[in-house]
């Protein structure tokens, strides 16, 4: 597995070398959106949009917005840019993205089962993908959120980042890979089911479990989601502590935002 996330200057060789064009760059077309008025089909991708005061945190809606000229160059909008940010995780990121990019690379994305493998780097049971302790001596060792979400200028930056921060800032897991907790989102390459675990613990000991055959959110029964692990800088115990290693999220595979990356495996050939 890659030590980090995949970065703005790794993604910008491969469009380069390819041409690619990301979905947050395409026009969407009225065949995918056949409600939306002509007006509203515009490239551009989902942004963090912090509020002015506090409010209930049960409607991600209120923190989340669609804009224009969002895409993995200008992560927040058009004013935005990646200049100087070699080295942060490349956001804006749909899945087949993702898949692209890794095909480039002679690389793919790894399963769930594979991703939380190798983020626990060794240790069973634990919490974290460095203990149980959220704050070992009194410090944070990943990139989340503290401070009072999701309000403008609530992150204290006590990580000693306010927003995304470069890979590889805190200390790595046994395995020696970076960021497992925090700073983005990754894709997996497994459907989200909110039943999967159910079904493989039914079936006894799961061995290397490869993911459903089809995806299925009961909240969004018509959305086709993967899987995302990890948590990112917005994650917070107020509200999101999926930093933890043994959580979940999900993700519509066509849409993107600005803290969702991923990082990928090598395929190795295996002899008996």
């Amino acid at each position: 597995m890659d030590a980090t996330e995949v970065t703005n200057k790794q993604f910008a060789e491969f469009v380069k070398a390819t041409g690619y064009v990301t979905v947050a760059e395409t026009k969407p077309t009225q065949e995918e959106f056949p409600t939306a008025p002509p007006e509203n089909l515009i490239a551009g991708s989902t942004v963090f949009a912090p509020t002015e005061k506090p409010v209930p945190l049960n409607d991600y809606f209120q923190w989340w917005t669609y804009i224009a000229g969002a895409d993995w160059r200008h992560p927040t909008g058009p004013e935005s840019s990646i200049e100087g940010r070699d080295n942060y995780p490349v956001v804006q990121i749909a899945y087949e993205d993702a898949e692209a990019y890794a095909k480039w690379a002679g690389k793919r994305l790894p399963t769930e089962a594979e991703w939380e493998f190798a983020a626990r780097g060794g240790i069973a049971g634990q919490l974290y993908a460095w203990g149980n302790e959220l704050r070992p001596d009194g410090k944070f060792p990943a990139n989340i959120y503290q401070g009072k979400f999701p309000v403008d200028g609530g992150d204290t930056a006590e990580d000693g980042f306010a927003g995304i921060a470069p890979v590889a800032q805190y200390a790595p897991n046994p395995y020696g890979l970076f960021d497992v907790g925090g700073n983005v989102w990754e894709w997996t390459s497994d459907w989200y089911r909110a039943d999967y675990f159910q079904t493989l613990s039914a079936e006894g000991v799961a061995r290397n479990p490869q993911g459903p055959e089809t995806p299925l959110d009961p909240a969004e029964p018509t959305e086709k989601k993967r899987v995302h692990r990890g948590g990112s800088f917005l994650c917070t115990d107020e509200y999101c502590t999926r930093y933890m290693v043994g959580t979940r999220g999900k993700g519509e595979v066509r849409t993107a935002s600005n803290h969702v990356g991923f990082r990928c495996v090598i395929p190795i050939a295996v002899t008996k």
